[in-house]
């Protein structure tokens, strides 16, 4: 028998031994979690509140890009996809991961004169563009006043086909004879409906990367007739022009004639057709419409064609919309590198998906629709704030704002820039970055010779509802000069505060954007779209 002190002595013992186990455990977790942050942070420029510190080599796009999506992410999707495994939890659903296939072209020109020269074209590319947009606004003379399936397909910078917009990779024709689908690199293009490709015998082409499509290899092409409704109401609200008949050959049959004008000059026409579509060679759409462009020219770079993912019947999410639900979405990678791509996944329902990597939850807004310009995909900005500090400006909730894919730089209502750049410049000045020329279409440049980084304060937007997106580092600084000397806010004013004014893809890198056409909202989520 123990006297009561020893039993007391050997309770304290255990209780400060259990103690320090229990300050062990939670050191060994603490410095779990710091490497795992500090690992975070190697991967991506450091925020800072509303800023971000980024170096000059990630903001030109020549960053490392992350490496795991052809490993793990691609393999695993294969795998569930032959194995008939649900990625999502809820009803089965499939994925079908497309690798891109990148063409070895010229990058942008390191001689500082080309490389100028260079840009100037590509910026001026999308002026053109984003005047276009606006051409349905009628100003005249007062304007002087004042389901259940899903598919991923890779995209990538299309700095390497000479344009700033974003491509992927599509497969077009085949069939039942055995010959293989032409693969064909086109621009993705929210902004359009018609999905068309340059086509043999081209009576007057512009030169592009890959072979022309050829219809007389493909046994599954057929022309459109002309009495389909596809030749008349359908392309009339995709193109503006419904189709037009012809008979050619000595059959006499008739095929549907399109006619596709942009308002920048660019044009496609050719012959309405359908065939089988392939996205990443298992997802198949057969009867596919699309354009078989005869004569083309504009500002399509070396590419073969456009994809259309507007609103209309002929779009390639309306023909889609009973396999994937009316459902799309992109994550645009920063870097340019030619080993670098993003996603556009088809399908998803709007919310989660297997295809989806977001680092935070999707934000909705409401998806806003314009009768008089169909096509295209309007939401409602309330608000906004530069390195975390609100900023106010008549344009604001004024109006809807277009967001595009196929528009480069970001354009905003003169007083909405006006009071984004004037907070922008007060912090960046503040740091003690000097001011330089401007830059094409570009007014608010800076000399940042010898900076390795950068704090950049970012802007974030409030939509309608409460739902908020801070642009990337990525997308707020445009480098003109690869020395830093001359490196510009990427962002633009319109001419008139009634115009409508487009947040561009140049401010959508490294985010989730989720269109859900049958639940009409635009979702928005930080997510690192540079994989190789």
């Amino acid at each position: 028998i123990y006297p009561p002190a020893y039993h007391g002595a050997r309770l304290r013992a255990a209780t400060m031994a259990a103690a320090h186990r229990l300050v062990l455990l939670v050191l060994a977790l603490l410095a779990v979690a710091t490497i795992a942050a500090a690992a975070s942070g190697a991967r991506r420029a450091a925020v800072v509140g509303k800023s971000a510190v980024v170096s000059l080599l990630e903001l030109d796009g020549r960053g490392a890009a992350r490496e795991t999506r052809s490993g793990s992410c691609y393999a695993d999707a294969k795998r569930a996809e032959m194995l008939g495994e649900s990625r999502k939890s809820g009803a089965a659903r499939t994925a079908t991961v497309l690798e891109l296939k990148h063409h070895s072209l010229t990058t942008i020109p390191d001689d500082p004169a080309a490389r100028d020269q260079y840009l100037r074209r590509l910026l001026a590319a999308d002026e053109a563009r984003a005047n276009s947009l606006q051409i349905k606004n009628n100003r005249g003379a007062a304007a002087s006043t004042q389901s259940g399936s899903s598919a991923e397909v890779p995209l990538t910078s299309g700095i390497r086909f000479q344009t700033l917009n974003y491509v992927t990779t599509i497969g077009l024709g085949g069939g039942s004879s055995g010959s293989a689908a032409t693969n064909l690199t086109v621009i993705v293009d929210t902004g359009s409906d018609l999905t068309w490709v340059q086509c043999k015998p081209c009576s007057s082409c512009y030169a592009q990367r890959d072979p022309l499509f050829d219809p007389a290899g493909s046994a599954t092409y057929a022309a459109v007739r002309c009495n389909a409704s596809a030749c008349a109401a359908s392309l009339k609200a995709a193109t503006g022009t419904p189709g037009s008949c012809a008979t050619t050959g000595g059959g006499g049959s008739e095929k549907c004639y399109y006619a596709l004008a942009y308002g920048d000059g660019s044009s496609s026409r050719g012959v309405l057709a359908t065939d089988t579509l392939a996205l990443g060679g298992a997802a198949r759409i057969d009867g596919f419409v699309f354009g078989c462009g005869l004569s083309n020219r504009g500002l399509f770079g070396g590419t073969a064609g456009l994809m259309g993912l507007g609103r209309t019947e002929l779009s390639l999410v309306s023909q889609t919309a009973s396999r994937y639900g009316g459902v799309f979405s992109y994550c645009l990678p920063a870097s340019t590198s030619g080993d670098a791509s993003g996603s556009l996944s088809l399908g998803g329902g709007g919310g989660a998906s297997p295809s989806y990597r977001n680092t935070t939850l999707v934000a909705y807004t409401r998806m806003i629709a314009d009768p008089a310009q169909p096509p295209f995909y309007f939401l409602n900005v309330t608000g906004a704030a530069v390195g975390g500090n609100p900023v106010a400006a008549a344009g604001l909730g004024a109006g809807n704002v277009l967001i595009d894919s196929g528009t480069v730089i970001t354009r905003l209502a003169p007083s909405v820039y006006r009071a984004v750049r004037a907070e922008f410049t007060r912090q960046f000045g503040a740091a003690g970055y000097p001011a330089t020329a401007g830059f094409s279409i570009l007014d608010t440049c800076y000399d940042l010779t010898g900076h390795e980084e950068v704090k950049v304060p970012l802007l974030t937007l409030r939509m309608e509802g409460g739902a908020e997106v801070t642009v990337d580092a990525a997308g707020m600084l445009f480098v003109v000069r690869k020395d830093g000397s001359q490196v510009c806010l990427a962002m633009a004013s319109l001419s008139y505060e009634d115009q409508t004014p487009i947040i561009g893809n140049y401010q959508q890198k490294n985010k989730r954007v989720v269109y859900d056409t049958a639940g009409s909202r635009i979702g928005f989520a930080d997510e690192d779209c540079s994989f190789v």
